[in-house]
């Protein structure tokens, strides 16, 4: 459409009657079309249907695909790491996707045998393997204990008690999003997770909420960094940083000011000395430091243009 990508959000051109509705599922991060259907509008040709029948080398994005492994989005975001899946996942207009006949071959896969924790062992799941594993239990047992993640996956206590709040959190999140009229109490009720662990579920789910909230601001600061040639489009991702807070990192070009951005809901944005290590060990906010520059102090969330400004000078 000729379009920049904030001009595009800003005006909502996708609104007008007849437009083609979009191919990403409810609560998708981002938002697209069909290339043929859209192009066939604007030239004001008959839009074509989509295709009736699924086909193995569709593209499917995080929701899709997780709905195809019976899974939850958040429990995907370990899946995905899977060495039968990480090499085929491919990117289309800053969105990851996954071919459907490579989550199909994942699914008919035999399942792995448990593993179990010797008395005295350490932590005997790989860390990127955690979630997925954690959240086919959670799946099975709503109700499961820290106990049963210790025998089962080989974890330490102070492992399963960070790991299991902040996955049902996730899930209590996903529930809210999909359906805004429930609170997230009511949803870990529908999700069926005991009183007594509801409490501690429900306040990650109030972060996970809180970072999702804030990801239209942060993608109009991508936005406002990418026009000015200072960046690739990236997709932005928030994070926990220590202490309940929530950061998000913007890696910049060569020819941008700075290596990253990083914003910090308790500070801020602030620059970066380094691209592959933007923000310390832990999560940490740094003082000062050569290449760490803060940007509109006082100020969380300042206008996009005001902090590019800042940036450049």
């Amino acid at each position: 459409m000729g379009l920049k990508l904030g001009t595009f959000r800003n005006r909502k051109p996708y609104t007008v009657e007849g437009f083609p509705a979009t191919i990403s599922p409810a609560g998708a991060a981002a938002m697209l079309w069909d290339s043929e259907q859209t192009a066939a509008f604007l030239a004001g040709d008959p839009v074509p249907d989509l295709p009736a029948d699924d086909a193995d080398d569709d593209l499917l994005e995080r929701i899709e695909a997780a709905a195809l492994l019976g899974v939850t989005p958040g429990t995907w975001t370990s899946y995905k790491r899977d060495p039968r899946i990480a090499p085929h996942l491919v990117t289309v207009a800053g969105v990851e996707h996954c071919p459907r006949r490579v989550l199909t071959a994942f699914r008919q896969a035999p399942a792995e045998p448990p593993t179990g924790r010797p008395r005295g062992s350490g932590d005997m799941v790989p860390r990127d393997e955690i979630e997925a594993r954690l959240g086919d239990l959670l799946d099975r047992d709503p109700g499961l204990t820290i106990a049963t993640v210790q025998q089962e996956l080989g974890l330490a206590y102070s492992a399963a008690a960070r790991w299991l709040p902040r996955l049902r959190g996730q899930r209590i999140a996903d529930q809210v999003l999909a359906d805004p009229g429930l609170t997230a109490e009511q949803a870990a009720q529908q999700l069926g997770f005991p009183t007594a662990v509801r409490r501690a579920a429900v306040a990650a789910a109030q972060t996970v909420l809180r970072g999702r909230r804030m990801l239209p601001y942060l993608r109009s600061v991508a936005d406002a960094v990418t026009a000015a040639g200072w960046m690739e489009h990236q997709d932005v991702a928030v994070r926990e940083a220590g202490d309940d807070a929530l950061a998000a990192v913007l890696v910049l070009a060569d020819t941008a000011p700075a290596p990253a951005l990083v914003w910090d809901e308790r500070h801020g944005w602030r620059t970066a000395s380094s691209r592959r290590h933007p923000t310390p060990k832990g999560g940490g906010w740094p003082g000062k430091g050569d290449g760490v520059r803060y940007l509109c102090p006082g100020n969380t969330k300042p206008d996009p243009q005001k902090l590019l400004a800042e940036l450049a000078r």
